[in-house]
Order: C-alpha cells, then structure tokens, then sequence
C-alpha cells in the first residue's frame, strides 16, 4: 500500500474517532447559505486531516469542504469531507462517515471512506482493488433494475421540477428508493454491492471523491449527469454496477435532453 493510502486511512480514522467520541455533543452550528449546516466539530476534524496531509505531503493541494482549497497547481490533490452526513450528524442519526480522495495530475487515485459507527474502513486504490477493513468489495451483479435498491439525492428542494421527474422515472423502474442523507454511506454501499447505484444532482467534489477509486476498482462505473467522467470539478454523477450503468444513465439523460440543468 503506497504511502498516500496510508495518510489517507490514518487521517479518516483519526478524525472519523474524534467525530464518533463527540456524537451527540454538537456545540456551535454555523449556517452556511440555504439550509445547509457546519458545526465546529466538522471543522475540528478537517483540521486533523489537513495537518496530517501537510505533515507528510506538504506541496500536495487541498480542497476542503469547510476551508476551501490551496496549491491548486499540484499534482496531487487532497478533497476532504471531513464530516459527510452534517444534518444526520447534527440530529443525532447515526449515517455520517469521513471521505478522503486523492486526485493526481486530474486521475482520482485513490479513496477512504471511513463509518464511526460501525468501524468500517473502505479503501481503494488504482489498480490496487477495493477493500472495506481489509477485505475484498465488489459493486452487485444485479442487471435488471426491477431487482436494484438504489440511492437518490435527498436535497430535492433545490431543483424539484427535474429532480422529481427523474425519480419518478426511476422509481417506476427499480425495486426501491433509499435516502441516506450521505454520499458517503450510499456510495460504500454501492462498492460493497448492497445498492445497485446512486443517483446525486447537487453533490460537491468533496462529497464523492472518496469513493470514486472505491467504486471502480470494485468494478463499477461513476459519470456526471451528462455522461463524462468526474473531475474535481464535477457537481452531482450516477455511481453503479457496470451491469445496469447504461439503462441508468439513459434514465437521467433522457431528463435533461429538454431542460438545462441548474
């Protein structure tokens, strides 16, 4: 396992911990725009990551989901959720976890995601397999949607109108729907093939970028919603098997051939 993957595990847990011991103990909850939240312990822990980077790879950039991003022009970068899963977190649900990607010169290379709860630790690397606590993954072999559990954006209310008509095709499609309220539990679900895909309109960089190795090296197959690979640029994408991939994303395109997404 190279180096990176080692930071990178070692960042999620520590900081995966740290959240875990203070679950239930939010103190400040700060507002940022519409209905979204950070409290101070996201902020505690992103902090923890970003030290641990910067003491191993101090030239590697950074792209933070609270402090937002510096060194742009390495090549590597850094994209942290530190806290994926706030409003679960700041309700006392239990679904929040910690993701970590590494991008280098524009490649995802590798990805953490780390559950507190339940100690679960997956991990992938290019070319190096997917892994959840140090176990082989694979995405499901489900090639019928009428047999897929899938997952699908719980922020409706920024764009009902397409949002809506998308899962409305969906739902007709597949066996059922579930919302999670984190990225990072919907896609360790899907490397681990107990969804069949995931389906995100409003998802950051820092939202998926950890499971992005974690996914294709278990074998399946992630794009934006108009079908082209994920940068660290990219908002929202489908995550699948690569058995049903096609069918979805025919299902999400086909929406957004009449109106512009926003």
């Amino acid at each position: 396992m190279s180096k990176i993957m080692n930071v990178a595990i070692e960042a999620a847990k520590e900081a995966g911990i740290f959240l875990w011991e203070n679950f239930g103990n939010v103190g400040q909850i700060e507002k940022k725009g519409d209905r979204n939240f950070a409290t101070n312990l996201d902020k505690t822990a992103e902090v923890m990551i970003i030290n641990k980077i910067k003491e191993n790879f101090p030239s590697h950039g950074i792209i933070a989901e609270e402090s937002g991003s510096r060194e742009l022009d390495s090549d590597y970068l850094w994209i942290i959720d530190p806290l994926d899963g706030t409003h679960n977190f700041i309700r006392n649900i239990d679904i929040f976890g910690v993701s970590i990607g590494v991008v280098h010169k524009q490649k995802f290379v590798a990805g953490v995601i780390y559950m507190p709860k339940d100690k679960e630790l997956y991990a992938g690397e290019k070319g190096g397999g997917a892994y959840k606590n140090g176990k082989k993954i694979s995405v499901s072999f489900n090639s019928e949607l009428k047999e897929c559990s899938i997952s699908f954006d719980s922020s409706i209310r920024y764009s009902p109108a397409i949002m809506l008509k998308v899962l409305d095709n969906l739902a007709r499609e597949v066996f059922n729907v579930r919302m999670f309220g984190s990225s990072a539990r919907a896609l360790s679900y899907v490397a681990e093939g107990k969804l069949d895909f995931v389906v995100e309109f409003h998802d950051r960089p820092w939202d998926f970028a950890g499971g992005v190795c974690i996914i294709e090296e278990a074998g399946g197959k992630l794009a934006d919603l108009k079908g082209r690979p994920l940068t660290y640029k990219t908002i929202g994408y489908i995550a699948s098997n690569s058995l049903v991939y096609n069918k979805v994303e025919n299902i999400v395109l086909s929406n957004f051939q009449s109106k512009k997404h926003h």
